[in-house]
């Protein structure tokens, strides 16, 4: 492969692994708006590792006809052992959201070692014929451990395994992992494809200095 098909990849591969990342960081998986009591909203926000609760609370008729809003924001592991009863009913549920998170997890690592391994790959035309498949090998676990996170999520949520998931909606980290193994999936598909491609000496992937397999 030329270096600029490897540095085309490094750029789309890191891109990847930041919306990973992010969707990882984010406490809002799934996001429940519970109903309005009294002039108090609670949204509930479900993350792989967290999760946080937003009250606000509204109070109407002041003098001068305004509203007075008061908002308190607070997070907590999740799944916890003792509060969300892990050790009894939930204790399936728990293991495997908690799986969801080593998924994930686990992505991000391959993620990063792909990254390494394609800087390691430019450096010479020796390795820039060789690396690609491990580059290809490593983005598609990279993106493989997010689609079984995603996976375990989405089943988990259509299931309502969890109490209020049943009033629960997609959120932003959701859609972020969403993004990221859809984008990554055809990253790994154009890796493989430019690597066979230069294999094969066509000089669009291997460049000016294409190589065709010694014929013995």
């Amino acid at each position: 492969m030329r270096k600029a098909s490897y540095i085309v990849a490094f750029v789309a591969v890191i891109t990847t692994l930041a919306l990973n990342i992010l969707s990882v960081k984010r406490p809002d998986w799934l996001v429940v708006n519970n109903t309005e009591v009294l002039h108090s909203k609670i949204t509930v926000q479900y993350g792989l590792t967290q999760r946080c609760d937003r009250q606000v609370i509204v109070i109407p008729g002041l003098p001068d006809g305004s509203r007075l809003a008061y908002s308190d924001y607070k997070c907590r592991p999740f799944p916890n052992r003792v509060t969300d009863n892990c050790e009894k009913e939930n204790k399936v549920f728990c293991m495997v959201w908690s799986t969801a998170g080593y998924f994930a997890e686990l992505g991000i690592g391959f993620g990063a070692v792909a990254c390494l391994a394609l800087l390691f790959g430019v450096s010479t035309h020796s390795r820039r014929r060789r690396i690609w498949r491990a580059v290809a090998g490593l983005t598609a676990l990279h993106v493989l451990f997010q689609i079984l996170a995603f996976a375990v999520v989405t089943h988990l949520y259509r299931l309502a395994w969890y109490p209020t998931f049943e009033r629960a909606r997609p959120g932003t980290a959701y859609v972020l992992n969403t993004l990221s193994w859809v984008f990554g999936v055809l990253v790994t598909a154009g890796i493989i494809t430019t690597g066979i491609s230069a294999n094969k000496g066509h000089r669009w992937a291997a460049g000016n200095r294409a190589y065709r397999p010694i014929e013995g």
